[in-house]
């Protein structure tokens, strides 16, 4: 007995339907990643610092650890990744402050001791109630804030530099927005046309004025190299890109050693890196 065509169509239509209406829950099953306990903690890396709590805008309490120097200078605001919590970016904390940068990172809501459920909007609230706490409770100022977004991260630096001001920003191993992510994906890919540009960086990061250092690995098995040039491409000037052979999405620092660290530092104190490698080994890729 044949399916009527009509029916099949029916059942296509309820499909793309309900992928619609519930898309932010599944988007953000996908997207979050959340760890409450620490694995690691700052007194086990000898490094000195602030245990912080602060509020957002909406009445979460939030965590972060200030790793302030007595030298002081520029602050690293620190925006990690989808996955665990502060306490997995200790031994890149302990590297910056060993090249005298003074940091600050903190859990989105959901993560870490942060109260709450994460949500794109609730982090992109999160950052900038980390950007409020470093400029109304320490003291910083803006001119000494150098927002840092790694991956997911990125998309909350971004948001945070339109609606805060800062001394630059650096942006690592960041994709151009969530339906361009999913177009890499199967079966999300049957639907990216359909999907909502949710954290859609390409289009937010040419209304940014303060000067950017873009970081990508060559060899980013997550997010496509692509989509690092595309930001850069898409930034306004003064912008600089850097990248990083033989890094995937998680090493960056650890494969690029002493030239990342070179070009960060430089990058931080004077808005400029020492080193362009020619990117080689990535061909492009559609996105």
């Amino acid at each position: 007995m044949s399916v009527p065509w009509t029916f099949i169509l029916l059942l296509i239509v309820i499909f793309i339907a309900a992928s619609i209406v519930f898309y932010p829950r599944i988007e953000n099953r996908f997207v979050f990643y959340p760890q409450s306990s620490f694995d690691f903690t700052p007194e086990e890396l000898g490094l000195e610092y602030e245990d912080v709590y602060f509020n957002s805008g909406d009445g979460y309490r939030l965590h972060g650890w200030f790793f302030p120097l007595q030298t002081g200078g520029p602050v690293i605001l620190f925006f990690h990744g989808n996955a665990g919590n502060i306490s997995h970016r200790l031994e890149n904390i302990r590297l910056l402050t060993e090249r005298h940068l003074q940091a600050f990172i903190f859990d989105y809501r959901g993560y870490g001791k942060s109260s709450g459920n994460p949500s794109e909007k609730g982090i992109y609230a999160d950052g900038q109630a980390a950007y409020d706490y470093l400029v109304e409770k320490e003291h910083i100022s803006p001119g000494n804030i150098v927002l840092f977004g790694r991956s997911l991260g990125g998309a909350v630096a971004i948001e945070t530099a339109l609606n805060r001001d800062a001394r630059s920003i650096i942006v690592e191993s960041a994709f151009t927005s969530i339906s361009n992510m999913a177009k890499t994906m199967f079966p999300f890919n049957l639907l990216s046309s359909m999907l909502p540009s949710h954290y859609n960086n390409l289009d937010k990061i040419s209304d940014i004025g303060v000067p950017k250092l873009i970081i990508q690995g060559e060899e980013d098995e997550i997010v496509p190299f692509s989509m690092g040039k595309r930001l850069f491409e898409a930034s306004r000037q003064p912008k600089y890109f850097y990248a990083i052979k033989g890094a995937g999405h998680n090493d960056t620092f650890i494969a690029g050693g002493d030239e990342y660290f070179e070009n960060f530092v430089s990058f931080v104190n004077e808005s400029k890196i020492r080193h362009t490698p020619t990117p080689t080994s990535p061909s492009k890729e559609e996105d």
